[in-house]
């Protein structure tokens, strides 16, 4: 179904937000030396390959550009907005929720980029927060494409209020009478939906509409809504790469170009949640090249100060087969390791790994992510029958533990959202067996 041509979309317009490419906040003008003035340029050039490659629908490509670009100029809230736009188009809602993160951090104020960030939140079953950040910024957000995403966020009561008010308003337009018609469709307002739909269009339209809409408000994942309004194809995505983060580490003005997206072996991640076929991450332009990152080092952790030294001796084959003590130092053993991992706070967040066909299936995904990611050994598994889906998750926790193992899952290659309860119950096959008492 081609959801992308659904009445002309206020949504499709806000992808690229910023002026492009104005080199606003670190462009050449404000370079201090040649070697700044060139890596300006540089990456203004990137910027500008990055755009046109956007408008030539070639968002794969683009993201090696704008990656190259905010490599170059990390604080430049324009390069970062296209990035962001790009990782939309090319479905990696995680990364451009990464991006468009960045913006807000340079830009506060950039309501498109507040509203594309929610878009990518939804995708990533983050309901609430997306609401959060909407109203967070509602004073920089149209109320037509605010109303929409407020629906989309899982409060289709919340948009009917907003979009009715835009629409009784002198200068409101057909494309604010047709996200208020969907967004009566989602509230389950089927002829009120009609009517509004049919103020802008024939009678025949209207019917065909209507049958889009039936299958728009029934998703089976949580990137379903909002692929279908972008009209793009989700994918598995590895997350935007470390060094092009606003706090990186990494020293990014001497990154290059943007680092090519390695993809995920078929076999070693969860079966993505959405019915759309995944397609595989496109690699960055062979010109781009690759990320040049710092030289790796030793981080040696001393020692707590009440640690009790303790000499052990072992035996080593010396160049003559003999063997030789060497003395060992070492933590007292009976201290709980530094590495421990910490016990995650409880609360009513979860890590959805992926939905399956079967428990059975799940429970081999979950094999997987344990290998995968031995953090997730120390927990116990959690599904949730959803249609015709077994949900697989983890979690119970605090939302920053959720978040954080998400983030060290994902940093692996693996796929997961976190989301707040759903019925989650132990894993069927994780559940202690019931015991049968004889009776007397």
């Amino acid at each position: 179904m081609k959801m992308n041509t659904l009445a002309g979309l206020s949504l499709s317009a806000l992808m690229l937000g910023g002026t492009m490419v104005g080199c606003a906040n670190g462009g050449l003008a404000s370079a201090s030396s040649r070697s700044d003035s060139a890596l300006a340029k540089n990456a203004a050039g990137n910027a500008s390959k990055a755009a046109k490659a956007m408008a030539s629908g070639k968002a794969a490509k683009a993201i090696g550009f704008a990656e190259a670009a905010v490599a170059g100029m990390p604080q430049n809230a324009d390069y970062r907005a296209l990035l962001g736009a790009a990782y939309l188009k090319a479905g990696r809602f995680t990364s451009a929720h990464a991006a468009y993160a960045d913006v807000l951090a340079l830009s506060p104020g950039n309501g498109k980029a507040a509203l594309n960030m929610a878009l990518a939140m939804i995708a990533e079953g983050q309901w609430d927060e997306a609401r959060r950040t909407l109203d967070d910024h509602a004073a920089s957000i149209p109320a037509r494409d605010r109303g929409l995403a407020i629906a989309l966020a899982g409060d289709p009561a919340g948009g009917v209020e907003l979009l009715t008010a835009a629409a009784r308003t002198p200068d409101a337009d057909a494309k604010t009478r047709q996200n208020l018609a969907l967004v009566l469709a989602l509230a389950g307002q089927w002829q009120e939906a009609r009517s509004v739909a049919g103020i802008d269009m024939a009678p025949a339209a209207v019917d065909a509409r209507i049958v889009e809409w039936a299958s728009f408000a029934r998703p089976v994942g949580a990137a379903d809504q909002v692929s279908a309004l972008l009209g793009v194809v989700p994918v598995k995505d590895p997350g935007q790469p470390v060094a092009l983060a606003l706090n990186a580490a990494v020293p990014v003005a001497a990154v290059a170009v943007a680092e090519p997206v390695t993809p995920v072996p078929a076999d070693a991640a969860p079966v993505s949640e959405t019915p759309v076929e995944v397609a595989a991450v496109a690699a960055a332009p062979a010109s781009a090249g690759g990320v040049s990152f710092a030289a790796r080092r030793e981080v040696v952790q001393p020692l707590p100060a009440g640690a009790t030294a303790v000499a052990a001796a072992r035996p080593v084959a010396g160049a003559k087969g003999k063997s030789a003590p060497v003395q060992v130092a070492a933590a007292d053993l009976t201290r709980t390791p530094a590495t421990a991992s910490r016990v995650p706070a409880k609360g009513n967040w979860f890590v959805q790994l992926g939905a399956y066909e079967s428990a059975g299936v799940a429970k081999d995904a979950w094999n997987r992510a344990t290998r995968r990611y031995p953090a997730f050994a120390e927990q116990t598994p959690a599904g949730v029958t959803f249609k015709s889906f077994y949900r697989l998750s983890v979690g119970g926790f605090a939302k920053g533990d959720a978040n954080a193992l998400c983030r060290g899952y994902r940093a692996t290659g693996g796929t997961c959202f976190v989301r707040t309860a759903a019925g989650d119950q132990v894993a069927r096959w994780a559940a202690p067996a019931k015991v049968q008492m004889a009776s007397r």
